[in-house]
């Protein structure tokens, strides 16, 4: 359980981290744009933020939560 919770945990951080920064907030187009420095949504960096914390989070869940009844 606390195995499956952690991976799911990982790879949600991963990937909102990759969807946030490379979808929403990197810079696209000619460099001599006005345009290029804008990211699409003013909000991005925070959920690259959100991605770091759920991948850091999933080690913290790993720990805390018991372990189950090995058979």
């Amino acid at each position: 359980m606390r195995t499956t919770l952690t991976i799911l945990l990982v790879i949600a951080g991963f990937a909102l981290s990759a969807v946030s920064y490379f979808l929403l907030a990197a810079p696209l187009g000619i460099p001599t744009s006005p345009a290029f420095s804008n990211p699409r949504l003013p909000f991005a960096p925070g959920l690259f933020f959100l991605g770091v914390v759920l991948v850091f989070l999933a080690a913290v869940v790993y720990e805390l939560l018991p372990e189950g009844e090995s058979r």
